[in-house]
């Protein structure tokens, strides 16, 4: 099947599932919630919770165990953010992005004549970061687990050395890229059957990686960063020309920083620092909100529409010149996530649609001092996890480690290989963002816990590039502005604006075909009709001390309660 194919199978799938919106409710527990991309994930984490384990021991295990059954996104070559709430009224943020190697530099994906080469960020093996999920995992199990290591990563070895059926979307995902894995020996032993495609119902057996985690389960981080897990990632990388080192994998290490607090009327927003610009962006983004009122029979209008896409284009614009790994550049945060800053841009924004060529990013003098994957788990003593992975496209860079088992990333993309150049989603970058050694890439990863009274009442996240930050702020708006249950407020269609390329994007039955003419009128673009993001959430309803968890319509994922 084609890519054309493929998208087109989703997109009749996305079709199905949106007529029936109203039929659909959420999943619902006292005790616990797990909501991830694949049920057999979801699975695990709750036969974790039910073991005894805390939300953190459900989250890890959950963690490994995509990195088996949805290796579409989930990982062990690829990094991501975890946001965390525990039960005495502390928040914490564990940074688990992937690195730079010691041998990037600045001009490594341009040409003689400095122009920029997009395949070489995108493909192959120089386009691969230094992984962190083994690293992030097993620290945050480490020092905020209950039970022990063994127990949580278990279930992924077994899932791996057994197998598990492949459903009919797995399949075509996975065929779908067949020409792509064939071009590597690794993934077509692994993402073929035997050279042919898969059915729905062929069984994936993955020993390789069953292998690796067994490694990991006995020896932690060391069975990963040293050792023959360790050999394998670099003489993968020398056999292909890569530039991966034992001493990059040795010296990688989990950077545990402060969340981000916002306000949006009585809730407090915890978001995720930067690296990602995720925790930036949606509190900036609630911020401006905040400063509109509309009522609840507003939702979808056209006047909605245009000030939500007017917002988008101004967080986006700051993101590409002010956010980038802060241990390389330092990011104005409390300018960016200020309300005075909110009230500045507010009162740009007019009633017509500002073109992205005079729109910039802010100037501070005037204020006073894509594939990733997501889940969110809660456990029964109120603590919350939000994790968001990736290893950036779908199936990474499509290769896998010879006999390790594993997909590497392809996350270089993220960095600015030429500042003003867009990656793949799109997204333009500057000096801020640009390539050099060791340094983390910018994200667009939102994991996302909103508190009131200071316990959870959301826990959320998403995948989806660069439509992920603004899928999480119009769930958000869905349900702490607009009133909706969660199961709506994941479901209902969503729209998307990243300042350049200059267009409004929407979902099918998103815009009617007045609020369209409307959003012409006012000097819109209108783009394509696309997916914006596939959320994944918990929402707390505090009086009646339940749990429901919404997997998002968009693909394929779980929500289990109990």
């Amino acid at each position: 099947m084609s890519m054309r194919t493929f998208s087109s199978y989703l997109f009749f799938i996305f079709i199905f599932t949106h007529v029936s919106l109203i039929a659909d409710y959420p999943v619902s527990g006292k005790n616990g919630m797990v909501v991830s991309a694949h049920r057999l994930a979801s699975e695990v984490g709750i036969s974790i919770l039910k073991k005894g384990g805390n939300a953190v021991d459900a989250a890890v295990g959950v963690g490994f165990a995509l990195a088996v059954v949805y290796p579409y996104a989930g990982n062990i070559g690829g990094g991501g953010f975890m946001i965390l709430h525990h039960s005495d009224g502390t928040n914490t943020s564990v940074d688990f992005r992937e690195t730079a190697p010691e041998f990037a530099h600045p001009e490594m994906y341009l040409d003689e004549n400095g122009e920029y080469l997009p395949s070489l960020s995108r493909e192959g093996i120089i386009s691969v970061g230094i992984p962190g999920s083994v690293a992030g995992l097993h620290y945050a199990h480490q020092k905020y687990g209950k039970l022990s290591f063994e127990e949580v990563i278990l279930p992924a070895i077994s899932l791996a050395r057994n197998g598990f059926e492949l459903e009919f979307y797995q399949a075509e995902l996975l065929n779908s890229f067949y020409d792509e894995f064939c071009k590597y020996e690794s993934s077509k032993k692994i993402f073929t059957n035997n050279g042919s495609k898969y059915k729905n119902g062929d069984l994936l057996v993955q020993k390789d990686l069953a292998s690796t985690l067994e490694l990991i389960k006995i020896n932690g981080p060391e069975g990963f960063y040293r050792g023959e897990t360790a050999d394998k990632i670099v003489t993968m990388s020398q056999k292909l020309d890569g530039i991966i080192t034992h001493a990059d994998l040795e010296n990688y290490s989990v950077i545990e920083r402060k969340v981000l607090k916002g306000s949006f009327n009585d809730y407090e927003i915890i978001g995720m620092p930067p690296p990602s610009s995720g925790g930036i962006a949606v509190i900036q983004s609630l911020n401006i909100f905040e400063n509109f009122d509309f009522a609840k029979q507003q939702w979808g209008s056209s006047n909605y529409i245009h000030y939500l896409s007017e917002i988008f284009k101004r967080i986006f614009a700051d993101r590409s010149k002010h956010i980038g790994d802060p241990e390389y550049y330092q990011v104005p945060v409390d300018v960016l996530i200020s309300k005075e800053y909110s009230k500045i841009i507010f009162n740009e924004i007019s009633d017509t649609a500002a073109s992205a060529e005079t729109i910039y990013p802010g100037d501070f003098n005037q204020i006073e001092s894509h594939e990733t994957t997501h889940y969110s788990v809660i456990d029964s003593e109120g603590n919350a996890v939000s994790v968001t992975t990736t290893i950036n496209s779908a199936y990474g860079s499509k290769i896998v480690c010879e006999g390790a088992g594993f997909l590497f990333n392809n996350e270089m993309d993220d960095f600015s290989s030429k500042p003003g150049e867009p990656n793949q989603f799109g997204l333009i970058g500057s000096e801020a963002n640009k390539i050099e050694p060791r340094k983390r890439m910018l994200s667009s990863m939102s994991p996302t816990i909103v508190l009131k009274n200071d316990q959870p009442i959301l826990i959320l996240g998403a995948p989806g590039g660069s439509t992920i930050i603004t899928s999480v702020i119009q769930v958000l708006i869905n349900v702490l502005h607009f009133g909706m249950d969660i199961k709506q407020a994941v479901d209902v269609p969503r729209i998307h604006h990243q300042w350049r390329p200059d267009r409004l994007d929407y979902e099918n039955f998103g815009l009617s075909d007045d609020v369209i003419s409307n959003l012409i009128k006012r000097k819109h673009i209108i783009g394509n009709k696309r997916i914006v993001g596939r959320v994944q959430a918990i929402f707390v309803d505090q009086e009646q001390n339940v749990y429901f968890g919404a997997s998002d319509k968009r693909g394929f994922g779980s929500a289990i309660g109990y």
